[in-house]
């Protein structure tokens, strides 16, 4: 019995703090929109999106790259976005030759153009080889984004930081996944609307 109570007591913990978090957020509402303003621009004008990022938060990275890529909730052309933590023999490759820390900094150094758009995502704010890749975009030209937690570090370095109102690994990571979320359909509806706007004056 008091193993089942404390079980029980692990989901409403989880509930309760998930759900706080996650309200908290309407206070990120006006950096979401620079955001997803920067990376509508960026795509509508020929650029890409970049996203780095370790463990938890490189499947992230994957995660919205993919709804860009591919599709989030309406058909229309691919939007150019590539996570940066998927070639293992470019990772094992820098990691080797240059040290860890440079994983995703050569890597935006090669494809990193001014316009584009670059997204650091890590829970600690503090993830060296995140911060270093963000610094060299920064210094290219890119419009730079971080995804971290309260008072992370990386939010000092970056044009634009969404900072989750937490210090949980996982309440933080739910939060990134949201916003991500929340970003991506709002560059899809903007795509959407603008093929949409072409195609009318087109048959005109």
């Amino acid at each position: 019995m008091s193993s089942q109570v404390s079980a029980s007591q692990v989901f409403k913990r989880a509930l309760a703090e998930h759900l706080g978090v996650i309200e908290s957020l309407s206070a990120q509402q006006g950096v979401l929109e620079r955001i997803a303003g920067e990376m509508t621009a960026a795509l509508l004008s020929g650029k890409k999106v970049l996203w780095c990022g370790n463990g938890g938060s490189a499947a992230d990275c994957q995660h919205m790259a993919a709804e860009l890529m591919g599709r989030f909730r309406r058909e229309r052309r691919g939007l150019p976005s590539i996570a940066l933590t998927t070639d293992t023999s470019i990772l094992t490759a820098i990691g080797n030759d240059y040290g860890y820390e440079r994983v995703f900094e050569r890597q935006v150094e090669a494809l990193c153009l001014p316009g584009d758009v670059v997204v650091g995502i890590s829970t600690s704010g503090s993830s060296r080889n995140v911060c270093t890749a963000l610094d060299t975009a920064k210094k290219i030209g890119a419009f730079t984004v971080a995804f971290t937690r309260r008072d992370g570090a990386m939010s000092k370095i970056v044009d634009a930081a969404v900072c989750i109102d937490s210090n949980d690994t996982a309440r933080i990571q739910e939060a990134h996944i949201l916003c991500g979320h929340m970003i991506c359909d709002w560059v899809e509806l903007s795509v959407c609307e603008q093929e949409a706007a072409e195609k009318s004056a087109f048959a005109k």
